[in-house]
């Protein structure tokens, strides 16, 4: 599928390639289709090879699209999905809060996220099924405690009930948005995740570049996301 015929369609200023990685049963297609459809997923299967998914938001004066890449998380699948890692802007690592060993696994899956993503890349460290506290394996400090020597971002959340399960991929956008603000990340280099949403018409009907400071200017008209309430309903985020 050709997804860059649909920039000028669509209007957005900024489209971002997200990866969902993690152990199988760690609930990441349940955690996508609560973010894209705002619902639970009954009798969800586990993802054979990669699953594509988008949706379009505003947050701030800016609109973006992400690409999410939700990925395998079975052993059999790891050498065709991490062909996808590439090029992504985020990610977003889960674990099962109930099952230890998904959570032992994860300096694989950071690992490999880090070697062949975006040079940029921000990861935000999930623990899933916050709904099973009695059930609960790894306690909250020792995620953030992970988090913190890793130098991600942290939260919980329930793809069940939907409590902060939208949190992760809002997270993950504004801190892309900041990096492109400071200058440290550029849209316009290869292999970041990100490009403008005028791309197509910049290379096909104008002769003169756009500046990343006059993208910045431009206001959409677009699903509206406070950022400031990102990590609300009880959650919690270092």
């Amino acid at each position: 599928m050709d997804f860059e015929g649909t920039e000028l369609v669509e209007s957005y200023d900024y489209l971002l390639k997200m990866i969902v990685v993690g152990e199988a049963g760690s609930g990441k297609t349940c955690c996508v289709h609560q973010f894209i459809h705002e619902s639970f997923k009954e009798h969800s299967a586990h993802t054979i090879g990669v699953e594509f998914n988008s949706r379009t938001l505003r947050i701030g004066d800016k609109t973006v699209k992400l690409q999410l890449w939700d990925t395998a998380g079975s052993e059999r699948f790891r050498s065709v999905t991490r062909s996808y890692y590439r090029g992504a802007a985020a990610a977003i690592v889960m674990y099962d809060i109930t099952r230890r060993q998904s959570f032992l696994d994860l300096g694989k899956w950071l690992a490999d996220c880090r070697a062949l993503a975006s040079p940029h890349l921000v990861v935000v460290l999930v623990g899933n099924k916050l709904d099973r506290e009695a059930d609960r394996e790894v306690d909250y400090l020792e995620g953030l405690r992970w988090a913190e020597e890793n130098n991600l971002l942290f939260l919980e959340i329930s793809s069940l009930t939907g409590a902060n399960a939208q949190q992760p991929f809002l997270l993950a956008s504004q801190s892309i948005l900041l990096l492109m603000e400071s200058g440290t990340l550029d849209p316009d280099e290869s292999g970041t995740g990100v490009s403008f949403g005028e791309r197509q018409l910049r290379a096909v009907g104008s002769s003169s570049r756009l500046s990343l400071g006059s993208a910045f200017g431009r206001k959409r008209k677009r699903e509206s996301v406070n950022v400031k309430d990102m990590v609300g309903r009880g959650g919690k985020c270092c």
